[in-house]
């Protein structure tokens, strides 16, 4: 496995009771890079999520990720290698504050138990770091409202920075900017380019002008196989995938 390359499948398929949601997808991701896994509903681009997070265990075919098979794990283990889905950590507490909700994913990074009853002192030692995520994505004077204060699109920064408290190696996106107004969007996608300086992103994602201005390369899944990869001016000029998707898609 080169070393530029973090992740990589092969062969991956799975197989619901006869039902082949995702066949033989092989995709290797280059470290440092943001990668765009993209296709019309139905595609197999959550289970291919699934997979390499673990919720799914593949029928057939393997996942490496720095050169290590790590097929076999469970959720925890590959999370702990660094893989972090951000849904896994989206889970906002709407009563503590932005800035606790931060804190609460440092501790886990710490591998230290959350307990609402600790003492102020011992909690306050995460007030640096967790101020400094929040200035990171623009958050900083949201720091003391209810979480469950936050506009929507504010919330969804918000997940972002408790998934980046758990400093990933590779960081996967679930639909990002799914349900947000322009200029929320404009935030995420220039929150998502900003911390790929420092890892890597795989995210799965509908709004094309994202993908267009921000993924090195793209996979297109079609009923499960990949129809088609590469940078986005190649991708989208493929007269399969501009049939398949793009003409679908695009004003999605």
């Amino acid at each position: 496995m080169p070393q530029d390359i973090i992740l990589e499948t092969q062969g991956l398929t799975k197989e619901f009771r006869g039902f082949v949601a995702v066949r033989n997808v092989a995709l290797r991701v280059r470290r440092g890079s943001i990668h765009a896994l993209i296709g019309p509903n139905g595609a197999g681009k959550t289970t291919v999520f699934n997979l390499l997070t673990k919720f799914h265990t593949p029928t057939e075919g393997k996942i490496l990720f720095n050169g290590t098979d790590i097929t076999q794990e469970k959720p925890a283990q590959t999370a702990r290698r660094g893989i972090v889905r951000s849904f896994q950590i989206s889970a906002v507490f709407p009563q503590l504050t932005v800035l606790e909700n931060v804190k609460i994913a440092l501790q886990r990074k710490l591998g230290v138990e959350y307990h609402f009853w600790q003492s102020i002192a011992a909690m306050r030692k995460l007030d640096a770091p967790a101020m400094a995520l929040l200035e990171q994505v623009g958050l900083a004077r949201f720091a003391a409202l209810p979480a469950g204060d936050l506009p929507y699109g504010r919330k969804r920064t918000l997940e972002i920075a408790t998934t980046l408290a758990l400093d990933p190696e590779l960081l996967l996106l679930d639909e990002p900017t799914q349900g947000m107004g322009h200029e929320d969007v404009d935030r995420i996608k220039q929150l998502i380019k900003q911390v790929s300086a420092q890892r890597t992103v795989l995210m799965v994602e509908h709004n094309m002008k994202v993908v267009a201005d921000i993924s090195d390369t793209i996979t297109v899944l079609q009923r499960g196989e990949v129809l088609a990869e590469g940078p986005y001016a190649e991708v989208s000029a493929n007269p399969a995938v501009r049939e398949a998707y793009m003409g679908v898609e695009e004003d999605a």
